[in-house]
């Protein structure tokens, strides 16, 4: 179970789940390295509580975490994750194990892991960061039976990503759609 620890933010006081570095376990301050801008959101809010990402299956969101994909991740890891330098993103194997959890893969892109994987903690929004992490889970191409990041009722209705329908009808139909969570 994880250690929370109190961070305030403005004048609220926010439990946070126990960020750690993937290789070294260490603590990530997140307050300390995140940008301030695109912290002040009610996903990272929630994130920050949970470890869970409620961008995950956001239509709206997708094509803005696509954007911060191909700038930051695509070179290493392929267009759509199908692995280069760095290993696949859109598979049923993870590197970590840890990375099948929201809160894992944040930590791996937060903080880094092996090999030329660097942080991205400092130069990604935290905001962004969730978006990114809604775009990886959403390039997959696998079976979801062990996808930890998806609910049961998520899983009975994900279809596996195929880049053509994307290319075709997928983008031009999340970009109509706002990115936002349900006020719960």
């Amino acid at each position: 179970m994880a250690v929370c620890a109190l961070v305030t933010s403005g004048q609220e006081a926010v439990a946070q789940q126990d960020f750690r570095n993937t290789v070294t376990g260490d603590v990530l301050d997140v307050d300390a390295i995140a940008p301030k801008e695109g912290r002040d959101t009610p996903a990272v809010k929630s994130f920050l509580k949970t470890g869970v990402d409620p961008y995950v299956e956001v239509t709206g969101c997708l094509p803005r975490g696509e954007e911060i994909y191909l700038e930051s991740c695509s070179g290493c890891h392929g267009h759509v994750g199908e692995g280069k330098v760095g290993p696949g993103l859109n598979d049923a194997y993870w590197t970590y194990p840890k990375n099948t959890t929201d809160k894992g893969l944040f930590e791996t892109i937060f903080g880094g892991a092996n090999g030329m994987m660097g942080p991205h903690g400092q130069d990604l929004e935290l905001d962004d960061n969730l978006k990114l992490i809604a775009w990886i889970r959403h390039i997959q191409k696998d079976d979801v039976k062990d996808a930890e990041w998806l609910t049961p009722d998520q899983k009975k209705s994900f279809k596996p990503f195929k880049i053509e329908d994307w290319e075709k009808t997928g983008r031009a139909a999340a970009q109509k759609e706002q990115c936002k969570i349900s006020a719960h």
